[in-house]
């Protein structure tokens, strides 16, 4: 991702840039991770260091992560922890009693959840994570240029959603590999979602 790849047309070219980090164990196996602090894997690692190559060139007038370590170590590892700033806002859903589950699990006992209407037991609805989208998205557009952020596959379906003016719920239907990187931008006065889900290499 280069500056001009980046620059996503309009509004001065104050794109935001998606990052969702490596793998790790949970993400490899199907596993709903929110609030445990899982590790990169080796690969996961690898990959960090790859999404590199993709923010080449771009100056960020603003980075921010997670404070999970799956999402500071991506940060880091892609070349962006010097100017990097934590916020709790980009922790990835909370999925309360169904946390390390996978949906198969979870569906032998409620056939019909789903995360995107149901939220979780115990965790956030989508409403709840929503807010903490909107809180990121307006630093975001009062950034003044280009912006990073460093988090989670929901988080980051959530957000780019709210980008759009959809409910959360819209993320439901931006799928989201891991160590991948998105760019949301405009085009003349209408937000868009300019790239989504490249990978970190190729």
């Amino acid at each position: 991702m280069t500056a001009a790849g980046a620059g996503a047309a309009g509004r001065g070219g104050d794109a935001v840039v998606l990052v969702r980090h490596g793998e790790t164990e949970w993400s490899r196996d199907g596993r709903h991770t929110g609030r445990t602090d899982i590790p990169l894997t080796g690969e996961g690692r690898r990959q960090a260091g790859a999404l590199g190559s993709r923010l080449a060139g771009c100056p960020f007038a603003l980075v921010l992560t997670s404070p999970m370590s799956r999402a500071r170590e991506t940060c880091e590892l892609a070349g962006q922890g010097g100017q990097v700033r934590v916020t709790d806002d980009l922790l990835e859903w909370d999925y309360g009693d169904y946390e390390g589950r996978r949906t198969s699990e979870i569906r032998a006992e409620r056939p019909a959840w789903t995360l995107w209407r149901d939220g979780v037991p115990g965790g956030e609805s989508p409403a709840e994570v929503g807010r903490r989208a909107d809180r990121v998205i307006a630093r975001a557009r009062a950034a003044g240029g280009a912006v990073a952020l460093f988090a989670h596959g929901h988080v980051l379906r959530v957000l780019a959603a709210r980008w759009v003016g959809l409910p959360p719920a819209g993320g439901a239907h931006l799928a989201l590999d891991t160590a991948t990187v998105s760019v949301l931008g405009w085009e003349r006065e209408s937000p868009v979602i300019a790239r989504w889900n490249l990978p970190a290499t190729g």
